[in-house]
Order: structure tokens, then sequence, then C-alpha cells
């Protein structure tokens, strides 16, 4: 039975509304259908704008950094994007995976007592994130005066925030429960981060501001715009002609107007735009992480009803999948979060020195013309954040110019190296947690063999036995997978492609998972005897 902890949300388990499981077998077609409407709902919410909101470039952006990973939309419905239920997961996997509390996840009652408790943890930080992003001037200070939200438009804006909060929870719970495929919060993530890859490659919108190069944000079109017109191109730099300068052409130390160098521009641009090198970076990563993802080890197996019938139980390089890396980024979302907060209240008073402990940021503009959003600058924060891309180290380079000091020199190198070590074992830690609470442990795979009547050839058909076997691999998989991941995360980000460098990886592993769950599926319809080997 599950401990007092769960005990204590038995109350609001019973009034938070409840997805029923369903009470017939749902057709692969109807799957189908269930999952594209609910993304398009989401699509439809993530472009409806927030009701009574006077100006989305009032206030501070705090979730400027984690659009992509959250899901969400600066102004929209989807303002909050799947922060609260991914939060809500992390804080249960984390008391689940340290044994603070004790759930026997073969019952079905712990069972359903969990699943009841993550929900309303879920509506509850829905709730207080929400109070702590109107209180914390997302959407401009809250008062009576002129320019500022008035008390009655916070409180709309506060109810629409809340029921698209709820809704995301249903349209997630749908898809859980077995009537759609997959995981909504897998299914937002992706949609997201193709939205962004396809803006990146061919947004015909204009680039301005301060380094801009004047061309089309999306790299696909710039290119062409640059290949097939004459007009010089102004670049901030001076012109220069001199030979020796190793970085000549390029617009951070300057340009000139062939097309030569003009194309050269394009592999790295400033001012957020992307590159060349991130085009072909982002088709370099899809294509590493789907061969990664192919790469498995493979357990002989014996039916023990028939002689004769061979089978293997397949286990990825990347065993833990995207999961772990969605909790990592949900922990580092929540710290950035809270940090600006934090931040914000604390600077220039007697709290500032704490505040800079946690993190310091300097306040900047959106390239885009929006909300004013805050750069992490120092604190822990700051090494929990990735490397902006390799246009801003040149820049940072560039204005230390030739008077680099040794700690501007220790904070160039000694930022991504730091990230990649912290990022690695916090996709490593997630990753062991996963294992144990999602049913990958190894006893829970023989467990798996031995209801399905299969068994290794040589070895009695015991779980205990197939479970000794497992664990020869299953831990060294898992980190393999936190290691393999954090170095392919780190690379996109630190040269930028199209996309982060986590959503580029998260939504590559969640099509294969989809493609997975579809063929699965597809089979499981097909020979219905099949379903235990297969896990559905």
């Amino acid at each position: 039975m599950a401990g007092k902890f769960l005990n204590l949300f038995s109350p609001f388990v019973r009034i938070t509304p409840e997805i029923k499981q369903p009470d017939r077998e749902i057709s692969f077609k109807d799957k189908l259908i269930y999952t594209l409407v609910v993304l398009v709902l989401y699509i439809i919410m993530s472009n409806t704008p927030l009701y009574g909101l006077p100006n989305t470039e009032q206030g501070v952006d705090y979730y400027f950094w984690l659009r992509t990973i959250l899901a969400s939309q600066r102004g929209t419905l989807t303002e909050m994007g799947i922060g609260p239920i991914v939060t809500a997961g992390l804080i249960m996997q984390l008391l689940q995976g340290s044994k603070m509390i004790n759930v026997n996840m073969a019952d079905p009652s712990d069972r359903a007592l969990f699943t009841g408790a993550q929900k309303v943890i879920a509506v509850f930080l829905t709730i207080f994130q929400i109070v702590a992003y109107l209180a914390g001037g997302a959407f401009g200070n809250i008062g009576t005066a002129e320019g500022e939200l008035s008390i009655p438009l916070a409180i709309a804006i506060f109810l629409q925030l809340m029921s698209a909060g709820i809704l995301i929870m249903m349209m997630d719970e749908i898809l859980q429960k077995g009537y759609g495929l997959g995981s909504g919060v897998s299914l937002f993530i992706a949609s997201g981060v193709a939205g962004q890859i396809f803006w990146n490659a061919l947004s015909p919108t204009g680039m301005s501001g301060d380094g801009s190069d004047g061309l089309m944000r999306g790299i696909i079109l710039a290119f062409f715009q640059v290949l097939f017109t004459d007009k010089e191109i102004p670049g901030p730099g001076p012109n220069t002609t001199d030979p020796e300068n190793p970085l000549l052409g390029h617009r951070l130390f300057g340009t000139r107007d062939d097309n030569l160098f003009r194309i050269r521009d394009l592999w790295i641009r400033e001012a957020g735009a992307p590159g060349l090198l991130g085009l072909i970076l982002t088709i370099v990563i899809f294509g590493i992480v789907i061969y990664v993802e192919t790469m498995r080890v493979e357990i002989p197996l014996t039916y023990a009803g028939y002689k004769g019938y061979r089978g293997k139980y397949p286990m990825k390089l990347l065993y833990v999948s995207n999961i772990p890396v969605i909790l990592a980024q949900a922990l580092y979302a929540n710290f950035l979060f809270f940090g600006q907060l934090i931040w914000k209240k604390a600077e220039g008073s007697s709290w500032e020195t704490f505040g800079k402990l946690i993190g310091s940021f300097e306040q900047a503009s959106a390239q885009s013309g929006g909300a004013s959003h805050m750069t992490p600058t120092g604190g822990l924060i700051y090494f929990l954040t990735p490397p902006q891309g390799l246009s801003a180290l040149i820049t940072k380079i560039r204005d230390y110019g030739d008077n680099e000091t040794t700690e501007q020199l220790w904070e160039i190198i000694a930022h991504p190296i730091i990230y990649l070590f912290l990022f690695i074992t916090i996709c490593v830690f997630f990753g062991k947690i996963w294992v144990e609470v999602s049913g990958l442990a190894p006893r829970d795979i023989a467990g798996q063999i031995i209801n399905s009547k299969m068994q290794i050839p040589g070895f009695r058909r015991s779980e205990k036995v197939i479970e000794k076997i497992l664990k020869r691999y299953i831990p060294t998989l898992t980190i393999l997978c936190g290691f393999i991941v954090g170095i392919l995360s780190f690379t996109a980000d630190f040269l930028g492609c199209l996309s982060s460098g986590t959503g580029l990886l998260l939504s590559v592993g969640i099509v294969q998972n989809y493609a997975e769950t579809i063929s699965k599926e597809a089979a499981s319809e097909q020979y219905p005897g099949m379903r235990g080997l297969l896990g559905n």
C-alpha cells in the first residue's frame, strides 16, 4: 500500500478531472485519429492569443530560453507550456527513486494513487507558477497606473492560463490512457522543435537590428538571396583587404564585397540568425542520432512451449531514450525561472550577494522585437545554461580583442566544459532513476520475458537468472546513453543548430519512438498473441 505522503492527496485526486480508461480495445486507426486531433488542438492553442493582454512586448519573457523545450509560445494559451506537467513528473520520480515514498507499481490502487498525486501536484504547480509569473512582471507590472496591467486583466489572464494548463494535462492523459499513441509531452515538444527548424530554415522575415546582415532569417532563403543578387550587404565591421588577417571576410571581423566572401558570411551569422554551419550540423546530428538509435544489444530467446522457435530481445544503445533528458531540462527550467525571479527582486538589495550565488543576469532585448529577456552571466545557473553558439563565442573573443585577462579566458573555457560535465551527470542520474520507476530495470524486463513464455537458451527459465544476465548490460547502457546524449546536445548547442541541442535530440528520439510505437501497435493488432513480448 502507498505511504502516508500519497494518501494526503486522496481528497484532491477525487475532485481532479480525469480521463477514464477506455472500456474497449481502441483500434490502431482510432489511436492515430486521437493523436492527430490532440496535436492539432495544441497547435491551435499555441496560436490563440491571451484575451486582454495589452502588449506582448511589455514585461520580461522569463521563458525566452525555454520555449522549445517547454513547447510554449509567448502571449498565447500555451504560455506555460508543459512545464507544470514535467515538473510534477520530476518531483514524483525523484521521490520514488530516492525511496522517500514506497509505491508498489504492480498494485493497481497504488499505481492509480501515484498517477493521481502527480496530476494534483501538476495542478498546484500550474497555479503557483502562473501567480509567480504574473507577480514577477512577465506581462508588465500589476497596478492601476497608466501602462500597467490592471488587476481585472491579471485575473482574466490567470483564469485563461489555468484553464489551458488543465486542458493540456487532459490532452496528455488522453494519449497516456491508451486512446492515442505515445505521450502528449513528447508530441508537443516534437511539434515545437519541427516548427522552429522550419522557421529557421525557410523564414522570409528580414533580419534587422545591431549586427544583423539584412538578409532573410531562413538560412536556405538567405543563401539563395546572396547567390542570385549582386547587392552589397552591409556588415557591422569595417571593410578590409588585409591578406594577413586569417578571419578576413567574416562579418564579425570585417567584410569584402565579392560573392565569395558574402557566402562565407553565411556560415556563422550574428544577431542570433541561423547559419549554414547550423543547417549542415542539424542534418548531421539527425543522421547520427538515427544511426545510434538503431544500435542495440540483442539477447537471444527461445520459446518455452515450442522447440525451434527463436527470437531476440533488443536493448537500444540509447536505452533510456529521451525522458531523462526532458526531466533534466525540467530541472534546469525551474532553476532558470525562479533564479530570474530571485535576481530581479534581490538586485540592489541586501540579498544581492545571495542572488549572485544562484545566478546573475543582465537585461537584453529580444531580437524579434518582443519582450525583454534576461541572459545568465554568473552563478550556478550560468553553468547550467548551454553555450549560445559559436557566433556568440567569436563575438565575445572579438570584444575582448588582444586584452583578454586570465579571468575572461577562464570564463570562455570553463563555461562549456562545466556545462557539459553537469549535463552528462544529470542525464545519467535521471536515467538511472527512470530505469527503476518505469519498468526498464533488469527485474522488470526479466518478468516480461518470463510472462511471455520465453527464456534465454542455455540458462534455467528463472526470473532471477535472467535478471542477473540483464544486469551485465542495462547499467552500462544507461550510463552510455547519458554520455552520448550529453555530447550530442553540447555539440549542437555550441555550433548553432537550427534548434536547441536538447530539443533537436528530443525530436529525433521522439519521432523514432513514434515509429517504433506505430510498428508495435500495427503488429499487435495483426498478431494479438505477441502483445506480451511487444510490451503492449
